[in-house]
This record gives C-alpha cells, structure tokens and sequence, in this order.
C-alpha cells in the first residue's frame, strides 16, 4: 500500500492504519484512535461500532431516574433542580 507522504506511520502497535488516520483526520486523540482502530482489527469494524451507547441521554431519562443518579454520585441541592439542570449537573459532574 502506497503511503501518504503527509500522513506519520503511527507505528506496529497500530492493526489498522487506515481507519486510525481516518479518527485521527475526524479529530480522535491518537489513543482513542489506536483504541479503536485496534478493536475495529480484532474484530470487524461494523461491531466495534455497536459497542458502548447503552444507557441513552439524559434527556430521556424522567426526572425521577435523574434524581436516583443524581443522589448516588452527590450531587448537592439536587431536589430543588430542575430536569434540564439535573442534565447539566450530571454532565459536569
């Protein structure tokens, strides 16, 4: 495979060197491209990208749920929060 002049090796570590320049082009820090990239070699890359994402976004979650994970991490002056602010504290915490 002929190789990019303006493109770094990103060594043997990496399996699959194109998808790896491919995240690093979209803005994936060298090791999460080398994470995946890795993942995407040991398997296939349409699974790897199946993995993770199972939770949702708060912004499905009711305002119940968010208050239960709101008080199992501590997150203080949670009861008198509103939903969108129960999402904000929850990102930042």
């Amino acid at each position: 495979m002929p190789k990019n002049s303006d493109r770094r090796d990103p060594g043997p570590s990496v399996k699959d060197k194109e998808l790896y320049e491919d995240l690093r082009d979209d803005g994936a820090s060298k090791e999460k491209a080398a994470r995946i990239a890795n993942a995407a070699a040991n398997t296939s890359r349409k699974s790897v990208g199946k993995k993770g994402g199972k939770s949702g976004s708060y912004e499905d979650w009711t305002k119940k749920d968010l208050m239960k994970r709101a008080a199992e991490i501590g997150i203080d002056g949670r009861s008198s929060m509103s939903k969108g602010e129960l999402v904000d504290a929850l990102r930042n915490h």
